[in-house]
Parts: structure tokens; sequence; C-alpha cells
């Protein structure tokens, strides 16, 4: 009687050739779904402390406003009157509207409804740069204006 000798089978090894391939496709999907928001500072905003601030949950339809004092280096284009900040440009009070109005028309439908102006004041600015950015804004019906604050750990409040 003649024996033959079984021979153990082992796995094969598990093929990496396809693990860049994931990698890279992990790479892009999160490079395309990342916002990047890089909105220069052009006026001094050391925003108030406020004990009694609620954080705005739903961050669609902000229309982010940034008013104070220029940055030394603008000083000498646009003085050293308190400025209005849009989107990394200064914009004057009476261009408002048409600013707003339009970053209003660029929103999806749903937003608009709910759109939110959030005023970011420098605690050193006065209230008459702000009132006149409320009357603008009264004037194309934007209501909704949230004044951000910092909370008592020194976090936005937005």
């Amino acid at each position: 009687m003649i024996r033959s000798k079984k021979k153990t089978k082992s796995l094969p090894a598990v093929s990496t050739a396809s693990l860049p391939d994931i990698v890279f496709i992990l790479l892009f999907f999160f490079m395309t779904v990342t916002v990047m928001k890089d909105t220069n500072l052009l006026v001094e905003n050391t925003l108030p402390n406020a004990k009694e601030a609620a954080e705005l949950k739903d961050r669609d339809g902000i229309i982010e406003l940034r008013i104070g004092k220029p940055l030394k280096k603008y000083e000498s284009k646009v003085g050293m009157e308190p400025q209005i900040q849009l989107e990394g440009k200064f914009i004057r009070v009476d261009e408002l509207q048409g600013y707003v109005l339009d970053m209003l028309n660029q929103m999806p439908e749903h937003n608009r409804r709910k759109a939110t102006v959030s005023l970011k004041v420098d605690k050193k600015v006065g209230m008459g740069i702000v009132s006149d950015v409320k009357t603008k804004l009264r004037a194309i019906n934007l209501l909704k204006i949230n004044y951000a604050t910092l909370n008592g750990e020194g976090q936005s409040n937005l």
C-alpha cells in the first residue's frame, strides 16, 4: 500500500496592489468635499463678551458683516473711520444693499427665506455705523440680524 503524502495548501498572500488606489480615492474625496473659508481680516474685530448668548444652530443662509477700524496697512487707502468688511473687501454703507442682494441671489431658494445677517462688530465701534447698516438691511427686508459675541471662554457665539 502506497501512501501519498498530503500537501497542506497555504492561503495566498493578500494583494496590496490596490491599496494606493484606495488611498488616492479617499484623498480626492476629502479634497472635493472640504470647504476652506479663507477670509482675510481687513478690520480690527475684537468681539464684545456676553454672558447670555446662544449659538446659531443652522449655519446655512448666513451673511457675515465685520465692522471695525481698518488695520494699519489699510488706513492709507480707506482712512481711520470704522469700515464694513464683506467677504474680504471693504464696502461703503450705500453699497451694502447691492452686495447683500447679490449674495441672496446666489443662495439656494430654501436658504433665502431664512437668511440671517451676522454682525461681527468691534467692541470699540460706535453704534452710528451699525445703525446705518441696520437701516439699509431693513430697506431690503432683511430683518434677521445676529450680533456675534464672545462667550465667557473667549469663543465666538455666532
